[in-house]
């Protein structure tokens, strides 16, 4: 069964059990500061796992592109992945752990037509917070899985949530398929990470919210959220032995032996997955940069080119590759084929720069090892890492060659602070904002667009909104303009917003089409994100704009607005920072 047919088969078989089909999001994610990228289907539906309707009913399905770093330094082995994309279904306050569980397991069995005594699946054990998860169990038995292969975990294994500090969480049950490997000791079981057990399927059963005070209570709106992993599943359904093997990633590793014999192949499988993962996060409008999601680009770019180099590259070759993911996955994303020419043109100018920098680093080696009086620090080597890409494996490699040592531990134990910090900024991106739906941020997202509006006034249509975050604390958007505007320019796009927010303009919503929206003049800018229906909502007879909320009733209740700075994001993007008082 292709990729393509497990994606379609997915959305056929929830449509035929009344869910809408929904667009999935951009991988930035719009007006939601708890993640860098869009790291599972959920992000774009918080407003309405919070209990907000959802223009296409309470059924939903999707397939979203996501990104995730946590464990970039695992990739290389046979599952992890920093780009994926996640199969997923959702029940907004309608169905529960029941139908929710009988939709799996008839997915599985009769659509994908698993040997059902290949399933294994977990439930929550419970604990102080909350109870076993014997429903759940209960609906596992009544389809057909005996108790020895239902497991009991605890909440690292089996809970949700919350995105943040507090919000809706609740307790989960994953499936999984016996690969028929012999376990690895008597006690094997889905939690051992030996490779006997494959997780597929996660469904999530959001009934609880987390108090400030640490309190678990029951949520008024029960939500299912589910995640199916496509890459896995297909190599689960076609029998193979890791992702990199599926048709997903076939004419990319192809393109990659165009220049090498493959070997070794835990760095032919770091440049796949990496260049695979720029090529989507560039066409989502993030080049390359020292900060934030543009670090992260060119991170992954850059131990593209090291790694390639390993392959004995040594030559121009990370466009080629980025052409095989356009061509493998325009079909279903037509606005990789429609970014085509930004997306080389960023990736080779990455490129070209990271060799410069491999030069450098190799003088930087030089001028270590001439006084390393036969030993480079651990320190050394982790600057050499960390500034100059090298990876540890080539610091040891030539300093061999001059009868140098290194010190393996010494970086090791640099490197693991470096991932200590790097998770802890990870980990302060889940503080507010939008996972907690708070008064603030609805205020700070309603004068947003007032603020795109009175841009678009003062500077001129050619202004496009092309990202924004916010938190509690202040709104930041990102939009289409060639050059810096001039102080009487910020003025007086912060005086237009204060006068729309001192009248006092109502706020309202209607449901409609993309098309409708449009033809009224309204700005719907992110199309490749909406479905057949949309929220547009109307600030008085000033701002016309479709989007997904949350906001305030009438504008008098956002404040006074402040521009704080304007600076510029990207080529031909400015950045505005401001806040309300």
């Amino acid at each position: 069964m292709t990729s393509d047919e497990i994606r379609e088969s997915y959305i056929a078989f929830f449509e035929k059990h009344d869910h809408k089909l929904i667009q999935g999001a951009s991988l930035v994610p719009e007006n939601d500061p708890t993640v860098l990228f869009t790291t599972a289907g959920m992000h774009p539906l918080v407003p309405y796992l919070l209990g907000e309707p959802h223009p296409m009913g309470r059924r939903l399905v999707d397939v979203q592109r996501c990104v995730r770093t946590d464990d970039i330094d695992q990739v290389g082995d046979s599952s992890h992945l920093t780009f994926f994309e996640m199969l997923g279904n959702w029940s907004l306050g309608d169905y529960f752990k029941k139908e929710a569980i009988q939709l799996s397991y008839e997915y599985l069995t009769e659509w994908l037509h698993i040997d059902p005594a290949r399933l294994w699946v977990s439930v929550f054990a419970g604990d102080a917070d909350a109870p076993r998860d014997e429903e759940a169990a209960d609906v596992w038995r009544s389809v057909g899985i005996p108790p020895e292969r239902i497991c009991y975990f605890g909440k690292k294994e089996n809970w949700w949530g919350p995105a943040g500090q507090t919000g809706p969480c609740g307790p989960d049950t994953e499936m999984f398929v016996d690969t028929g490997k012999p376990p690895c000791s008597p006690g094997c079981n889905p939690a051992c990470s030996c490779g006997k057990y494959v997780e597929l399927w996660n469904d999530v059963f959001m009934q609880y919210n987390k108090t400030a005070d640490g309190r678990y209570e029951p949520l008024r709106q029960r939500n299912v959220d589910t995640g199916f992993g496509l890459e896995r599943g297909a190599m689960i359904l076609n029998g193979l032995n890791d992702v990199y093997e599926t048709d997903l990633f076939a004419p990319i590793v192809k393109a990659i032996l165009q220049f090498t014999s493959g070997q070794p192949q835990t760095s032919l499988r770091i440049v796949a997955d990496h260049l695979r993962a720029a090529t989507f996060i560039i066409a989502d409008g993030v080049p390359p940069s020292n900060v934030e999601r543009g670090y992260v680009v060119r991170r992954l770019i850059r131990r593209s080119v090291r790694h390639g180099r390993r392959l004995g590259i040594n030559r121009p070759f990370v466009a080629a590759v980025a052409e095989a993911v356009i061509r493998r996955y325009s079909s279903h994303y037509p606005h990789l084929e429609v970014e085509r020419e930004r997306v080389l043109d960023e990736i080779t100018r990455e490129e070209t720069k990271f060799a410069r920098t491999i030069e450098r680093g190799l003088r930087e080696f030089e001028r270590v090892s001439a006084g390393a009086n036969g030993l480079i620090t651990g320190e050394q080597a982790f600057h050499l890492y960390d500034t100059f890409g090298f990876p540890i494996e080539l610091t040891v490699e030539m300093a061999a060659e001059r009868g140098l040592q290194v010190d393996r531990e010494g970086y090791q134990e640099r490197f693991r602070k470096h991932q200590e910090q790097s998770r802890a900024g990870a980990e302060q991106k889940f503080k507010g904002g939008l996972a907690d739906a708070s008064e603030r941020t609805t205020k700070l997202h309603t004068a947003t667009h007032l603020l795109h509006q009175a841009l678009r006034d003062v500077l001129g249509p050619h202004v496009q909104q092309k990202g924004s975050n916010i938190t509690a604390e202040r709104l930041r958007f990102d939009f289409s303009h060639p050059q810096k505007m001039a102080p009487e320019e910020i003025e007086k796009v912060e005086r237009i917003v204060n006068e729309k927010i001192a009248a006092d303009l109502p706020v309202t919503m209607e449901i409609t089409t993309v098309e409708d929206a449009k033809a009224r003049g309204a700005l719907a800018l992110f199309t490749e994100r909406y479905g057949e229906q949309v929220k547009l909502y109307a600030i008085g007879d000033y701002s016309l704009e479709v989007c997904g909320g949350p906001h305030v009733e009438s504008t008098g209740r956002i404040g006074r607005f402040r521009i704080q700075k304007e600076e510029a994001s990207g080529s031909g993007v400015r950045r505005i920072r401001a806040t309300v008082e």
